[in-house]
């Protein structure tokens, strides 16, 4: 009984470890999205912790809603018109990462994104349905209580939700990738170059997006470039830094921004974003899918090279064996 007792209280310890790591990475990155807000000081057009809030429950389980809720509510407490405003908009930003996790498991989601089917679920499910929760309950609430005129309700949730699905869009996908990442052992130095080449493009290009040209479609080729040489792991950081320098133009109202309502800015930064997001992610999929396709042919005429060799020598009985083996691999991988 005593060694169920400690056991039992190791996994409560580090239940509430990973929520208190999870509460300060939203409440940072919520400080982080609320510098470009441009709805009442509280919806911004990029809210982070929608991304970090689905990652996390992804990855470790719905066990870390606690952290969520919490760190929602203390973003939320200095912000909202009153407690119980707070605690609307709170539910609605925990509710809306766990459905949308609830979904994606029901697909029978693989955070290794390397599926299209994976990167459609996250688009569709993950991001513009589950999102739908948190817009609605936030602006909803702040209709309720005053804190936003019927004027400026569907503007602020039109906001709210695509800043909330461009949060899953950019932010989960690279958190899922650095869950995975793994330093490529044995890879040649030009690889090592052509990544250095790829950040420093991906810089200049940010620093042309912010300027004053209308330049937002010189980020596209870097987002081709990545998906195709690095698949995820290079796509979904180019796609966040991408979509990170457009919402600072926005932001700053220069570039395609500049001269324009917020109306007008909304449906420019976010069109291109989602644009943004979406080539990246089912590009990188595809290519994956190519590349496992290229694997598994590879394999397979291997195999069918060592079965003719063996045909020709008469050992039917290897050439027998190593069949079934073939034949359990695939099954394996199956």
């Amino acid at each position: 009984m005593a060694v169920v007792r400690r056991e039992r209280l190791r996994r409560s310890g580090l239940a509430v470890l990973e929520s208190g790591v999870i509460a300060a990475l939203y409440f940072g990155s919520a400080e982080a999205g609320l510098l470009q807000q441009l709805v009442r000081g509280q919806v911004t057009p990029l809210w982070p912790p929608s991304g970090i809030a689905l990652a996390s429950l992804l990855v470790r389980g719905p066990r870390v809603w606690p952290g969520i809720a919490l760190g929602a509510f203390l973003v939320n407490v200095s912000l909202g018109p009153s407690v119980w405003a707070v605690l609307a908009i709170a539910a609605g930003n925990t509710l809306a990462p766990v459905c949308s996790c609830v979904l994606l498991r029901r697909t029978g989601f693989r955070e290794e994104l390397v599926r299209l089917r994976d990167a459609l679920a996250l688009i569709f499910l993950g991001a513009f349905a589950g999102m739908l929760i948190s817009a609605t309950v936030g602006t909803g609430t702040l209709l309720l209580t005053g804190a936003l005129s019927s004027a400026g309700f569907w503007p602020a949730w039109s906001v709210w939700w695509t800043g909330d699905a461009m949060g899953v869009l950019v932010v989960t996908p690279v958190l899922l990738v650095l869950r995975s990442a793994r330093v490529p052992r044995g890879a040649p130095a030009s690889r090592w170059v052509e990544g250095l080449l790829l950040v420093a493009a991906t810089v200049g290009v940010g620093v042309v997006e912010t300027g004053r040209a209308p330049l937002l479609f010189l980020g596209f080729p870097l987002l081709i470039w990545a998906a195709f040489r690095f698949q995820l792991t290079g796509a979904a950081p180019c796609a966040l830094a991408v979509s990170t320098f457009a919402v600072i133009a926005a932001s700053r109202g220069s570039g395609p921004f500049a001269g324009h309502d917020l109306l007008t800015k909304m449906i420019t930064l976010q069109a291109f974003n989602g644009s943004a997001s979406l080539t990246a992610l089912l590009l990188a999929a595809v290519i994956s899918e190519r590349n496992a396709t290229q694997r598994e042919i590879a394999a397979a005429c291997s195999r069918l090279a060592a079965m003719a060799a063996r045909i020709a020598t008469g050992d039917h009985s290897r050439m027998f064996a190593a069949e079934e083996r073939g034949e359990n691999e695939e099954a394996e991988r199956q």
